[in-house]
């Protein structure tokens, strides 16, 4: 990459280890050199800004200090770890990040041995990373460091507290670093305080503790209780000095901080000097998301993924969509709060993705009625069936490849008592450029054996606006919603609100020679090949809209076995156990025998890319779709 040539230090980094060759004096122009890449190169090739920009002075302070890779550092989550990319030997490839075959949009252990561990969604770390230090302890690798670098974000997640809470149980030497932009913590100020900090931190103070701690043991006077119960006085009266309190000292974790995240010196004084300590830790770091560039300082939200922008200016290059149709996510947000306006029952939440799933309408129309409860997903659907089962109607919005975190509490809390809990899916199908980690192409296939569930799928905004009327209404019990990141077909989306028949489908187009089976917005694909191969071939192919995908609309599809030899599924999700298995199923089971194609996500990770890129490399783009249509029907 040709821009690395400016950069004076940066572009002779190849390597952690060329880092650390460097006087620590140097270190803040790293991080200037750093700062300013991630800068020019976002602004043409967008990706996650803000997370990243202000992170640059721990990542280079963690490389400077630990032997990576043999020494582990685990991200969580993998917004944050662009300057951790550059340093680790993909400079001249950070051109490419997030597009097709280039760099992953997230650490990933397969593109490179700096990356530990994936870290695509939130609040794994702590856990992954204490299995790391505990094997390291198993195999004899004494001298390997374990650390953990989670955002604050992140800790409202159950597993971090699963995780903190074995970490305080179990030997290891793990450190974790809690990267703070937005906690209710306040700065360490005045004397004492910082005195504190120095102590704790000091070699000299750490090395007389740690003797003494021995001597005490050996002589049989500190037994393992003793020692926790010791810990827990010593936390207390630092609580005391310190006037302030957390919950990491009351779990035996012995806690640094809070320490500046933007002074790289000080930083790396602090790693060097707690490297080694034995027992669970904690630095707890602030740090300014978007450090180093203004707008994205003082707007973190739109600078969290901004696109395109001009960096000398901050002027976003938002494209005129003038015309077009709009966002599945903005149908939802709207359609929302109009139906919150005609049913006070309905109560809108979201674990920590109110903008991106246009929650924020219902948000700031009527702050009472909506909620955001962090990265939480098990807790967000939880939630909704408590709110549920006193009479409430929960309209949970919740990424298609998050709701995997949620899977036990949608069976355990939800569909077993048959509660009223709208689930909607946004995201789901194959989302583009943050690849697999965020693919929702597993959520039909999951979902599908679960009893009492309604599973449904829109073809188009108007049909998102009838599902979602239809989920509102009276005992319904427990309804998903799936659909797509981006545009929908529909630029006068705002139809009537109507009720829809529950496992009701729909016949688009009427066929003789072939029947072709779609369910949701994948279906405008299908319409398109068809009508292509219809011209080509000059015979007649039927198209049929599932909808739902349970219960299944069995009238539909028996005239469809009854009358068609050859059938082509088309759906946006994996082949195996989705929409083409329950159409496998229905005929098998009713006596039919069709020869049925499946069109669908084949059995492997998808990676990451242009939507329409990965459409085609799954086979369910226009393209695909027709010359599979034009083999059948030409056979």
């Amino acid at each position: 990459m040709e821009q690395t040539t400016s950069y004076k230090l940066l572009s002779k980094i190849d390597s952690p280890k060329d880092l650390r060759q460097l006087p620590v004096e140097s270190l803040p122009e790293v991080c200037k050199e750093l700062r300013e890449m991630i800068i020019d190169e976002l602004s043409r090739n967008p990706g996650h800004f803000g997370s990243s920009l202000g992170v640059i002075e721990l990542t280079v302070a963690l490389h400077y200090i630990y032997n990576t890779p043999y020494d582990r550092i685990v991200w969580d989550v993998g917004h944050q770890a662009y300057g951790h990319k550059i340093l680790t030997g993909r400079r001249d490839r950070f051109c490419t990040n997030r597009k097709l075959n280039g760099l992953c949009p997230f650490p990933s252990p397969a593109e490179s041995e700096y990356d530990t561990f994936t870290c695509g969604h939130a609040s794994n770390s702590i856990s992954a990373a204490l299995g790391m230090a505990v094997a390291a302890d198993k195999k004899g690798e004494a001298d390997r460091h374990v650390v953990a670098v989670i955002g604050d974000g992140s800790m409202s997640g159950g597993l971090a507290f699963e995780g903190l809470n074995n970490a305080s149980s179990i030997p290891n030497n793990l450190l974790i670093i809690l990267n703070d932009n937005n906690m209710a913590i306040d700065r360490s100020v005045g004397g004492m305080k910082q005195y504190l900090l120095n102590l704790q931190t000091s070699e000299g103070y750490n090395r007389l503790r740690y003797i003494v701690s021995q001597k005490l043991h050996k002589i049989g006077i500190l037994n393992d209780e003793r020692r926790k119960s010791l810990l827990r006085f010593n936390n207390s009266l630092k609580s005391v000095l310190a006037q302030q309190q957390n919950i990491f000292e009351g779990m035996n974790i012995r806690y640094f901080g809070p320490v500046n995240g933007h002074d790289v010196c000080a930083l790396a004084k602090v790693l060097k000097e707690i490297k080694d300590m034995k027992g669970p830790k904690l630095l707890h770091v602030h740090t300014v998301k978007g450090k180093g560039y203004k707008p994205a300082e003082e707007e973190a939200t739109i600078w969290h993924a901004p696109g395109m922008f001009n960096k000398e200016t901050g002027e976003r290059i938002v494209k005129d969509t003038t015309g077009m149709p709009p966002l599945f996510q903005e149908v939802f947000g709207n359609t929302l709060l109009e139906l919150a306006e005609q049913n006070e029952k309905i109560i809108g939440i979201t674990p920590a993705m109110p903008t991106g799933c246009a929650m924020n309408i219902l948000m700031k129309a009527m702050p009472d009625r909506a909620f955001d409860v962090g990265i939480a997903e098990g807790h967000a659907v939880t939630f909704s069936g408590g709110m549920a089962k006193e009479g409430l109607l929960p309209f949970c919005n919740i990424y298609s490849s998050f709701m995997q975190r949620a899977y036990d509490n949608i069976i355990h809390d939800v569909a077993i008592q048959k509660l009223n809990v709208v689930l909607c899916l946004d995201r789901a199908g194959l989302v583009g450029e943050d690849g697999p980690t965020h693919h929702g192409v597993f959520d039909m296939a999951y979902l599908r054996p679960i009893p009492n569930l309604t599973i449904a799928s829109p073809y188009d905004e108007h049909e998102l606006r009838r599902l979602m009327y239809t989920a509102q209404l009276p005992d319904q019990g427990p309804f998903v919603i799936r659909y797509p990141r981006g545009r929908g077909t529909q630029v006068d989306w705002k139809c009537p609100l109507e009720a829809i028949p529950i496992g009701k489908g729909r016949k688009l187009k009427e066929g003789a020679d072939l029947a072709v089976i779609t369910i949701g917005p994948i279906g405008n694909n299908a319409a398109k090949a068809i009508a292509e191969a219809e011209g080509q071939t000059g015979k007649s192919i039927a198209h049929y809209d599932l909808r739902f995908l349970k219960p299944l609309d069995k009238e539909m599809l028996h005239e469809i076995g009854k009358k068609f030899r050859f059938i082509v599924t088309v759906e946006d999700g994996v082949l195996k156990g989705g929409m083409g298995s329950a159409i496998l199923e229905f005929m098998s089971d009713n006596g039919y025998t069709p020869v049925v194609k499946r069109l669908g996500i084949p059995d492997q990770f998808i990676q990451h890319g242009p939507a329409e890129a990965l459409q085609a490399i799954c086979g369910i783009d226009k393209t695909t779709i027709y010359h599979t249509l034009t083999h059948i029907l030409n056979s």
